[in-house]
């Protein structure tokens, strides 16, 4: 496979890339919609994280900006593949199974001090505003998974270039960085707690921290572990959005009561008129 893509032109790369990135998204993103909102309720599976509605044209929006993501990922496939054809970098065409799962096992680390370097940043009044379209869904989705302003697109999904100049990867170690990044990121902006037995700090409540910290904004910049947000003391702690929820379910009680009110009046008077 190592040589198939190396012997494509810059244009097929490009074009697979994009049916590429765009088939993982489509598949990954319809299946955690389908069983967050259809399957996983109906059989009483986890629960729902943040109970407000989505805003007006948030799916609309989320969709768009990830059309754009999934073309800069997609086109972006001829950076690695114009490093390959510099000789700045070499795949291992003779790797074994244990080679590739200890591959994917430390890309899968790289990618959550990748993915925690580059989101701190994106969090500092520097590039604060780039990330602004990302945080814009307030009550996440598997489609804000790649809503990001293009520049966020560009810092995220440069993830395998420098382990590829470093050390000669199996293709197929490197085509599963995009495969289990998306996969997580999905449970990730799912709104939903798989687990709901699970220790806030175990691996499994990734959108739990992730709900969070689309909640309160600030922490929780990791992926799907939780040791550079240990490290570096930027954990939000796990009942930090109570209060926007109680004030929530107040005034969801709140207006439940003036309707109710202002139905009964209406019916007491609709009995009343002769």
């Amino acid at each position: 496979m190592a040589q198939t893509f190396t012997s494509l032109s810059a244009l097929q790369v490009m074009l697979w890339g994009v049916l590429f990135f765009g088939g993982i998204y489509a598949a990954f993103g319809g299946l955690t919609w389908l069983l967050t909102k259809r399957v996983l309720p109906a059989l009483g599976i986890g629960r729902v994280l943040d109970p407000r509605a989505l805003q007006p044209g948030q799916l609309r929006r989320e969709l768009g900006q990830s059309g754009v993501s999934v073309l800069i990922f997609g086109l972006g496939m001829v950076v690695p593949w114009g490093l390959l054809q510099l000789g700045w970098a070499r795949l291992d065409g003779d790797a074994g199974w244990r080679q590739v799962v200890l591959e994917i096992a430390v890309l899968a680390l790289w990618n959550d001090v990748h993915f925690w370097l580059n989101h701190r940043l994106l969090h500092t009044r520097w590039l604060r505003r780039f990330h602004g379209p990302h945080h814009r869904s307030f009550v996440t989705t598997p489609w804000a998974t790649y809503s990001f302003h293009p520049l966020e697109a560009l810092m995220l999904g440069n993830v395998i270039l420098l382990p590829m100049v470093l050390h000669d990867f199996s293709f197929w170690s490197l085509a599963a960085v995009p495969v289990f990044s998306l996969f997580f990121n999905c449970v990730g902006h799912s709104n939903y707690d798989f687990f709901t037995g699970v220790s806030y700090s175990h691996w499994f409540a990734a959108s739990r921290r992730h709900h969070l910290h689309h909640a309160v904004h600030n922490g929780n910049y990791g992926f799907q572990f939780t040791f550079m947000d240990r490290l570096f003391r930027t954990r939000i702690a796990a009942d930090a959005a109570e209060p926007l929820f109680q004030a929530f379910h107040k005034n969801a009680r709140d207006n439940a009561q003036k309707n109710a009110h202002k139905t009964a009046s209406e019916k007491h008077g609709a009995a009343t008129t002769p």
